[in-house]
């Protein structure tokens, strides 16, 4: 009989550790999922359950301590970083990250992030945006893109209405204190893999005492889109992406 070989990414896993039997709220087709999934499995893989602290403030992660079995702290709407840092400089051995949408990060949580970045803190931000508010019905967030239809903007984003949509990555990656800022994505086994190599090489630089970390997950939100799950990821790859293009924006080391 002749050998099968049995290639590495096609094998199929179990369930992570450290994910609860809890039954997800999020939407079907939603990335919220695999992130959780990809983030349980390399703190396992890294031995470091024990002591690491998450932190998810207001948004529709808001539950996400219900399934990844670690210490988390909620946070009030937009404060995730001003609160990881405080853990995070109680506990340096720790592993401390947030857990934020872009209606938490890039709109009320502007400042703390963008002063934890400066600052340097040895935290990790995961930044799940799929410029719209998905757990408030659907609104405009800072990411949304012009033309884009939302319940805030049904005729589609007007920039001298509603402003311009920015890209807070690369704004975060002028800063000295931030040395690992990428952006990926979820919606094919391809980005899967590349974004927890991220997250590991994110998690890594923090434990390292090498400053902020970012890995922005260009992610679908199906419900607030109002397309299939298919639909999104098609859209998604068509739309979404090109304006915020997946890969790493900055790799560093803090300044002496």
């Amino acid at each position: 009989m002749a050998n099968i070989e049995i290639k590495q990414e096609n094998l199929v896993y179990a369930k992570p550790r450290l994910i609860t039997n809890e039954e997800l709220h999020y939407c079907p087709g939603c990335s919220h999922g695999t992130v959780h999934k990809l983030v349980a499995e390399v703190i396992d893989e890294m031995g470091i359950e024990a002591s690491t602290i998450g932190v998810s403030p207001v948004g529709c992660s808001v539950f996400a301590y219900r399934y990844i079995d670690i210490d988390w702290i909620e946070a009030a709407h937009g404060r995730a970083c001003a609160v990881a840092t405080a853990a995070k400089r109680l506990y340096p051995n720790n592993m401390v990250f947030t857990y934020q949408g872009d209606g938490d990060l890039a709109a009320i949580g502007t400042a703390e992030t963008i002063h934890a970045a400066a600052r340097g803190e040895n935290i990790v931000t995961i930044f799940i945006n799929n410029a719209i508010y998905g757990m408030t019905g659907g609104q405009m967030s800072p990411t949304t893109l012009l033309g884009m239809k939302t319940a805030t903007t049904p005729c589609g984003r007007d920039p001298h209405l509603n402003g311009f949509p920015y890209k807070i990555a690369e704004m975060i990656a002028h800063l000295d204190g931030a040395t690992y800022i990428t952006r990926q994505s979820v919606h094919t086994p391809a980005n899967v893999r590349k974004c927890k190599k991220a997250i590991r090489r994110a998690f890594e630089n923090s434990m390292s005492g090498n400053g902020y970390s970012m890995v922005e997950v260009v992610a679908s939100c199906n419900s607030g889109w109002k397309l299939s799950p298919v639909e999104a990821n098609r859209w998604m790859e068509e739309n979404l992406i090109p304006a915020y293009p997946l890969g790493d924006i900055k790799s560093s080391t803090l300044p002496k």
